[in-house]
């Protein structure tokens, strides 16, 4: 058993390291979807996901080339 000094000095480090860290996983979401669709306006990742999306929501539409999106 620790007692007075390094008993509060264990708890200060326990508490350091279960400390969540701060952000929002909105903002990290965010900085992750780069491409949008020009029709709904979905946020995307990438080309392919635009590419399936194309072709599931949009199957009339033809997907835009990767230099416009």
């Amino acid at each position: 058993m620790t007692r007075g000094k390094q008993k509060i000095d264990a708890q200060k480090r326990n508490a350091e390291r279960n400390q969540k860290s701060k952000g929002s996983q909105l903002e990290a979401r965010a900085v992750g979807l780069k491409v949008v669709c020009p029709i709904c306006k979905v946020q995307l990742a990438n080309e392919k996901q635009l590419i399936d999306h194309y072709g599931s929501k949009h199957p009339k539409e033809k997907p835009p080339s990767p230099s416009n999106a």
